[in-house]
């Protein structure tokens, strides 16, 4: 198959065992469209980068929803399931994570010297306030939206009439916000200099967030995200928001073409795993709690013994001493 879609590529390449270190190899990553397939051929190091970056948007999507109806098990799923191939929010969502992750892995491995095609990000041009100075090796940001948006958007700027325009459309708008929460994440770091630590001067450089912090901004647009529909607007048509008096989309914010799921039953149709047996919190009034993850369906308790470090003790000099306990806990799942 080819990949339509950047979640769908991320996807195939998270699974992916190989490690890329031959130009033949690149004939066996699934569902590369010819243009990511040229750049695995000219770059085998981004390449692998790339597929390092398609696990960390598993782990870190299922961590960032982890309380919610929606725990991104779509992503873990053998088929690309019908919830994110009909441009839902969840699709919008996983768009903007990958071309952020693909971005932020290669800005990173610029810094730790994995490739060899960039290094560390310029140095900035603003003075510096005194006790700081420039340093250190910035993240290049820069060369990681470059190669990542050439990877990211490929699937979407094919000739080919794969996919209906809207749904193109709506995923390179959502790569973008994503590219774009990224370089909001860029911020300055520093590290102390100075007798006993006293930190007289500070050595900073431009350094981005972790993606799990990325993630979870991209969450908050996931959550207010708007509803578009395409329709002319002047000479050709674009997307514009749905319930609202017509404006332009703005560049920060999700779109999607289509309401989603509940995610309360299992609906291979819809693509939706339910939540059954997922666990709740009892006490919690937030989008994990037994009420609203269980969809008012009810919930089992069940009781799980828990060993904890306690009784910790510190010795002079310098070490700590724990005890271990064992405590039960009771916990619950949905019907």
């Amino acid at each position: 198959f080819k990949c339509l879609h950047l979640y769908q590529c991320t996807q195939a390449l998270s699974q992916t065992t190989q490690h890329i270190n031959k130009t033949q190899h690149c004939k066996t990553l699934p569902g590369l469209v010819s243009s990511q397939a040229q750049l695995c051929r000219s770059n085998l190091e981004l390449m692998q980068t790339i597929i390092q970056a398609a696990r960390e948007v598993k782990k870190v999507c299922q961590k960032t929803f982890a309380d919610m109806r929606w725990n991104c098990s779509s992503v873990d799923a053998s088929k690309f399931l019908p919830d994110l191939e009909r441009g839902t929010r969840e699709s919008a969502f996983l768009h903007a994570l990958s071309a952020a992750a693909i971005s932020h892995t290669i800005a990173r491995a610029c810094t730790s010297g994995d490739l060899r095609l960039c290094s560390c990000g310029p140095i900035p041009g603003e003075i510096p306030e005194p006790g700081y100075r420039w340093g250190g090796c910035a993240d290049n940001l820069h060369y990681g939206l470059l190669m990542g948006s050439k990877f990211s958007d490929a699937p979407m700027k094919m000739k080919k009439k794969s996919g209906s325009n809207a749904n193109k459309l709506m995923h390179l708008h959502n790569s973008e916000v994503g590219r774009q929460a990224l370089r909001d994440a860029l911020v300055m770091k520093c590290k102390c200099h100075g007798v006993s630590g006293s930190c007289s001067i500070r050595t900073c450089w431009r350094g981005l967030q972790d993606l799990k912090d990325i993630a979870m901004d991209l969450k908050t647009k996931y959550l207010s995200a708007t509803k578009v529909v395409h329709r002319p607007m002047g000479t050709r048509k674009q997307l514009v928001p749905k319930d609202i008096d017509i404006r332009p989309v703005r560049e920060n914010e999700l779109v999607y073409l289509q309401s989603s799921p509940d995610y309360c039953s299992k609906n291979d149709k819809l693509g939706s795993f339910g939540t059954q047996d997922r666990q709740c919190n009892k006490t919690s009034s937030g989008s994990d709690s037994c009420d609203l993850m269980c969809c008012g369906r009810g919930y089992n308790p069940y009781s799980e013994r828990v060993v904890e470090r306690c009784h910790c003790k510190y010795h002079w000099c310098c070490y700590v001493t724990c005890k271990k306990c064992e405590r039960t806990v009771e916990k619950y799942v949905c019907k």
